[in-house]
């Protein structure tokens, strides 16, 4: 709340205290955009103003207190409507959202920009909220209806920790371990040719030959000849390009990172985030579908000097992926989600993909749930 004072008059300065709380201001705003309210009142002659100035002389000042009467009922309502306005000025100028959300369309583009969501630094107690989820998504709006609506967008979204010295291994050791990480998540889950069905190449090569000598070559393996045993989507967020594309160029991304020291000469990285992706039918069509991808991943920055490994390459230590809203028992390296006209009964259990309260799901094999929203 701001106390602003009124500005000088020609026949000499007011005293007169100013104070309007943030209620008030509203109501003020909400009437005069509507059109309604009273009009203001013409300015008291020059003689009520000399009374007024005695009056106001005879009174000990109160910077604190609203404005002080005065005789006519007219010059009192109008010092409010100027107090009103002054204060405006202050109060605009650090939340214009108090006029902008009242003007014809403000409510509209309030709700499709809400603010966004502080950075996650621990496990959320529960479930987001009902956010909308029965308004549909469109190509301009590819996330209302979604909590995915507030969170942050892309790379931007992966905050690193601080960084500090651990299993022997000093601060700038643990700060590559952080960045390889997010380079990593960035490289398999946002990069856009990945999504679009391309290799994760940059991905690939953030890891280590000598500490992933099985799992290079089955992740290698698993984008030439996808199979159950070897499918890419387990680390990488893929899709068919034939099937459907982005909805615009933005993936909403929720999550958080943490750092730990292992054996000597062992950083572990330990990240949980879930991606959301708009989808559009690749021949056109305007329906949004929204896929959703969690993943924890437990990345190894490994000292050279005790271990086999290469200077600056991660290890992947564990992983695992639940995916919500694609198609269940496809094993070609693509996600598919599903839409309206292809949706099937599905006997497992039903499922809040934007729940990250929990564990990831251990999926049993072939379990295949339903989701509660998208």
């Amino acid at each position: 709340m701001a106390d602003v004072p009124p500005p000088e008059r020609p026949d000499g300065p007011s005293h007169e205290p100013s104070s309007i709380s943030d209620e008030e201001l509203e109501s003020f705003l909400r009437e005069a955009a509507e059109g309604g309210g009273a009009p203001a009142p013409k300015e008291p002659s020059a003689r009520a103003r000399m009374v007024a100035a005695r009056l106001r002389e005879q009174e000990e000042p109160t910077p604190w207190r609203g404005p002080q009467p005065v005789p006519k009922p007219r010059r009192r309502w109008g010092a409010v409507v100027g107090v009103v306005a002054l204060a405006a000025v202050a109060v605009i100028a650090l939340r214009p959202s108090l006029v902008t959300d009242y003007l014809p369309g403000g409510e509209a583009k309030a709700a499709a920009s809400p603010a966004p969501l502080p950075a996650e630094t621990a496990r959320p107690s529960g479930a987001p909220g009902d956010t909308g989820g029965s308004e549909q998504a469109t190509r301009d709006a590819p996330f209302r209806g979604s909590p995915a609506l507030r969170w942050a967008e892309g790379a931007d979204a992966i905050e690193l920790p601080e960084a500090k010295a651990v299993a022997g291994m000093g601060r700038a050791d643990a700060e590559l371990a952080l960045r390889r990480t997010k380079e990593f998540l960035v490289a398999a889950n946002l990069d856009p040719d990945v999504i679009a069905g391309g290799r994760p190449d940059e991905a690939l090569d953030l890891l280590d030959p000598e500490a992933q000598k099985d799992l290079l070559p089955d992740q290698r393996r698993g984008l030439h000849e996808p199979s159950r045993e070897h499918d890419p989507v387990g680390l990488f967020s893929r899709f068919d390009p034939d099937e459907v594309r982005l909805a615009g160029d933005v993936v909403k991304v929720r999550g958080r990172m943490s750092l730990a020291g292992g054996k000597p000469g062992e950083i572990k990285v330990h990240a949980d985030y879930t991606f959301v992706y708009p989808l559009v039918r690749a021949d056109g069509g305007d329906h949004v579908e929204r896929t959703i991808v969690r993943r924890e991943i437990t990345t190894l920055l490994l000292d050279p000097d005790r271990w086999y490994a290469m200077p600056g390459k991660l290890a992947i230590h564990e992983y695992k992926v639940n995916t919500f809203n694609t198609a269940c028992a496809v094993y070609d390296g693509y996600l598919h989600p599903v839409f309206p006209e292809d949706r099937e009964r599905a006997t497992g259990p039903s499922v809040d993909p934007y729940d990250r309260s929990g564990e990831l799901r251990d999926t049993q094999g072939e379990e295949c749930g339903t989701v509660t929203r998208t």
